[in-house]
């Protein structure tokens, strides 16, 4: 299986995030829009994985303090559109013990710099444009490890545990 672990937006995060892929879509963007019940904020990719008990194991002994989050403005990896997340040193910290207790626990992840972003269009083409960036934040108080499956040719998301 594969997983990941993430914050799962809020509904007032996702109707904010459906305005933006709207607009954008307005402006003429085009190429893999994430679904809406797909959207979230990666905190560490681990990839597969024949079970999940370890990665459950290791997160058990993440400790957090809930902290806001925040849409910044519209961004770019290549041909990956985002929406940048602002989340203070809430945000930072969590990834960082995240890491650690994946560390401890020998586990393989993905050492990419944490960037707090949401992934909003894969293989793009075309300029965003001028998109309105709606007021929108969420207290983060649960942090879901999440396993990616296809299911009718669908990527679907669901949570396997959360701390």
């Amino acid at each position: 299986m594969r997983l990941f672990i993430a914050i799962e937006l809020s509904e007032e995060m996702k109707k904010a995030s459906v305005e933006i892929l709207q607009a954008l879509k307005q402006n003429g963007v085009k190429g893999n829009y994430t679904p809406v019940q797909n959207l979230h904020v990666t905190l560490c990719f681990i990839g597969e994985r024949h079970d999940s008990k370890a990665v459950e194991e290791a997160l058990s002994s993440v400790k957090y303090k809930p902290f806001k989050l925040d849409f910044t403005e519209i961004g770019n990896f290549g041909d990956l559109i985002h929406i940048g997340i602002r989340g203070g040193q809430g945000i930072s910290n969590l990834a960082g013990e995240i890491r650690k207790a994946l560390d401890a626990a020998g586990i393989e992840y993905d050492r990419k710099k944490f960037v707090p972003h949401i992934t909003l269009i894969r293989k793009a083409s075309g300029k965003p444009g001028k998109v309105s960036i709606p007021n929108a934040g969420m207290m983060v108080k649960r942090v879901s490890l999440m396993k990616s499956e296809r299911v009718d040719g669908k990527m679907v998301y669901t949570e396997v545990y959360h701390i």
